[in-house]
């Protein structure tokens, strides 16, 4: 029984210490403009936030050294998708029976810009 107390006194002072605010540290960040805000004003818990907002349209492009690798890689993607995907597409399309092209993989086909 004390070993149960004692956990729970513990546990109990943990979550009121863990949820005390320094008021001077706040002043601070509020008078230094640490404050960065939101791309958007909606919640992103909001499943229909993407709808409202363009969240990479709001990030700068520095900001992800992997984006630039994206940039210089993506011509190489398209003729990838132009020179072996899309002719795989067409030829599996012509003998679905042999290999298995199901009408989702047309569907996706068909979508293609």
């Amino acid at each position: 029984m004390r070993t149960t107390t004692l956990a729970l006194g513990i546990l109990l002072l943990a979550t009121a210490v863990g949820c005390a605010g320094n008021r001077e540290q706040q002043a601070l960040a509020d008078a230094d403009g640490g404050y960065t805000p939101p791309v958007s004003i909606y919640s992103v818990m909001d499943p229909t936030s993407l709808v409202y907002t363009n969240v990479a349209a709001g990030a700068s492009p520095g900001d992800n050294p992997w984006r630039w690798a994206g940039f210089l890689l993506h011509p190489l993607g398209v003729a990838v998708d132009y020179g072996v995907n899309r002719p795989i597409y067409a030829i599996t399309s012509k003998m679905p029976y042999l290999f298995g092209y199901t009408s989702e993989d047309s569907m996706v086909d068909g979508q293609r810009r």
